[in-house]
């Protein structure tokens, strides 16, 4: 299915919401025969969505609860920008990597690069993520904001706030952030977020935010089984990655609507009331030792603050935080 007629069709069912659209109400929109109508939905049966046919009323489309793909994200999506143009593949060794590649061919601010399974994700200092294949969300967002290289950190933090707010909505859980970049569950992990930059040495020209998250995953490694988790662990049921990824980019526009017209303070204060151990006493294990302290919140350009028991606050820029 071409792609202009994709999202034609999609977009006339997204308007319709769960009601029933006509052969010939979708044979006007997508000005073609009711022939190709019959064409286009079976194309979309096949692909994996829910198409309901019923004489007399028409056609209804719902997702599949299992299934990511171009289509399945662009039904429903309520966004202008972010996740307008959007990159599947069913399987990568990185969403970052394809995104960096994009960049090259010009690709709007707001492209979406989501996989069913990534092979060689990697999170912050360039450690490994693991993904299981149809089980978890690996995706890389392009943006193309007019920034400092001082306010380049900051997306981060709006990144980690839309997942938290989007795992409230979808999944009716309450997530924290561990700085700088994780989201947690009852103590453990279940997603990170990792933030590169393509910039020359005045200003940023794109910024990509890669986000792993543990949606399905019933079982993981013995290494890492007590400190990580998944949605699905956690609210005892399977969730549908598609709606979780749209809530993600629908939160998202939000937060960097706000963010580009009233600055990161607002954003600042989201993150820090969805912060890990805010207001309590940390270990922040940096290059040059073990800082031990109150955790204080983060400045504009997201550095940790720490106050020991003298009272000093220290500025943490790196560091591995113990909670």
């Amino acid at each position: 299915m071409k792609t202009d007629i994709r999202k034609a069709l999609l977009e006339l069912f997204s308007s319709t919401e769960t009601e029933f659209v006509s052969g010939q109400a979708i044979a006007d929109h997508l000005n073609c025969s009711r022939t190709a109508v019959w064409k286009h939905m079976n194309a979309l049966k096949e692909e994996g969505f829910l198409v309901e046919a019923v004489r007399n009323k028409g056609y209804r489309l719902e997702q599949n609860t299992d299934q990511i793909s171009e289509n399945e994200l662009y039904l429903g999506l309520k966004t202008e920008v972010i996740g307008q143009k959007i990159v599947y593949v069913e399987e990568t060794s990185s969403t970052q990597l394809i995104a960096q590649q994009l960049l090259h061919q010009d690709t709007p601010e707001g492209t979406l690069v989501v996989t069913n399974f990534q092979s060689a994700g990697r999170g912050r200092l360039s450690r490994a993520w693991l993904s299981e294949p149809g089980d978890n969300i690996a995706m890389s967002l392009i943006l193309k904001p007019k920034l400092s290289m001082q306010q380049f950190p900051q997306l981060t933090f709006l990144a980690s706030v839309s997942i938290v707010a989007a795992i409230k909505e979808v999944v009716g859980i309450e997530a924290q952030i561990k700085w700088p970049n994780d989201i947690f569950i009852a103590g453990k992990k279940v997603c990170g977020v990792l933030t590169e930059m393509v910039s020359d040495p005045e200003e940023v020209k794109a910024v990509i935010i890669g986000m792993g998250i543990n949606v399905n995953q019933a079982v993981f490694a013995e290494d890492i089984a007590t400190i990580a988790t998944s949605l699905r662990l956690e609210s005892g049921e399977k969730q549908q990655r598609s709606a979780l990824i749209q809530a993600i980019l629908v939160h998202f526009e939000a937060f960097y609507q706000q963010y580009l017209t009233e600055g990161f303070s607002p954003i600042k204060k989201y993150w820090e009331a969805h912060a890990l151990q805010f207001n309590k006493n940390i270990k922040a294990r940096t290059l040059k030792g073990v800082l031990e302290g109150e955790f204080k919140g983060i400045t504009d350009d997201g550095v940790l603050l720490l106050q020991d028991a003298a009272g000093e606050i220290h500025h943490v820029y790196s560091a591995d935080i113990e909670i």
